[in-house]
């Protein structure tokens, strides 16, 4: 019977019977299911932590693995999947050790020619807050290997080119396999070389420098009457510590991070609770608040509720 046909004492019955879109069982299943789904979602959205390591090695502040972890000046310059790796313009290097006592970081570059293995060359290249906020170390020399007689580090840009530990660069084509190539092809008897710093590499590219290749020495303090086969090949670089107050939010409990929009430095009390200067009670500058994602699954949470309570 249409609506508009029926009397008043028959149209309230009607709209309660035209609402009855499905069975019971069928709205207490939607209804559950969809519970369980967005309880599920708001569990992964607070059990997300700041993690504190990856693979081995530790990861404190000022560094983090996750956005909104660390301090912002490092934001997404580490990566972790199975290993831990430095993030630069030219590529990703392994990380072989943090040392958080003297702040410095050691890192690989898988494609970095060796004392035993030659490899394509290319530029080692860092972003300009890298460079600044962690340059490699001074104990970490650039060797420029095979360059022409017209390199601007063999003619006016000489005085970049230094020795180290009684050790000159005409050593890597005697002691290493790798190199010792160019000394057989070269018509003298050893192409040009250069020791130099990072400075150089930073400001000049391979192409402009006219080398071939380089490799990459740490610890050259302590090196003096070792042969390049006992070298450490490798980058150190040497970190700086950013003053946010860290170490009031740590004594408190809490993790130093940032919030990923402003990236104002707040402290990680726990999953669902952040702080901007300590954790604790009644010790908050400015209040604590709900972390952003927590406030977005409960929100998401509270609309889902409300909408299947209108529908069924």
């Amino acid at each position: 019977m249409p609506y508009w046909l029926c009397t008043k004492e028959d149209q309230p019955n009607l709209k309660r019977k035209s609402k009855m879109w499905f069975p019971t069982t069928t709205r207490l299943t939607i209804f559950n299911l969809t519970t369980l789904i967005i309880l599920t979602l708001i569990t992964a959205a607070t059990s997300a932590t700041c993690r504190t390591t990856c693979g081995d090695i530790a990861i404190n502040y000022p560094f983090g693995v996750d956005d909104g972890c660390g301090a912002p000046q490092y934001r997404h310059m580490l990566n972790c999947s199975t290993n831990l790796f430095f993030t630069t313009p030219s590529g990703n290097y392994k990380v072989q050790s943090i040392d958080y006592k003297t702040k410095t970081m050691v890192i690989y570059d898988p494609s970095m020619s060796t004392c035993s293995i030659l490899q394509p060359h290319h530029d080692f290249i860092m972003t300009d807050i890298q460079s600044a906020m962690m340059p490699p170390s001074p104990d970490t020399v650039f060797a420029l290997i095979n360059c022409s007689i017209d390199s601007p580090v063999l003619n006016h840009y000489k005085n970049l080119c230094f020795n180290f530990s009684d050790h000159s660069c005409e050593e890597l084509y005697g002691s290493c396999n790798a190199f010792r190539l160019f000394h057989l092809v070269a018509n003298v008897s050893s192409p040009p070389c250069c020791f130099t710093s990072y400075d150089t590499v930073k400001y000049m590219s391979m192409n402009i420098l006219d080398c071939t290749h380089y490799t990459t020495v740490i610890n050259t303090d302590s090196l003096k009457g070792l042969g390049p086969s006992d070298w450490v090949y490798g980058i150190r670089l040497s970190y700086s510590m950013p003053e946010t107050g860290c170490d009031r939010c740590s004594q408190s409990g809490g993790t130093c991070g940032f919030d990923t929009e402003t990236e104002g430095m707040t402290c990680l009390c726990s999953s669902y609770l952040n702080s901007t200067r300590e954790c604790g009670s009644g010790s908050y500058e400015g209040g604590g608040h709900a972390s952003t994602t927590f406030s977005h699954a409960v929100f998401l949470f509270t609309g889902v509720l409300l909408a299947l309570q209108m529908i069924l």
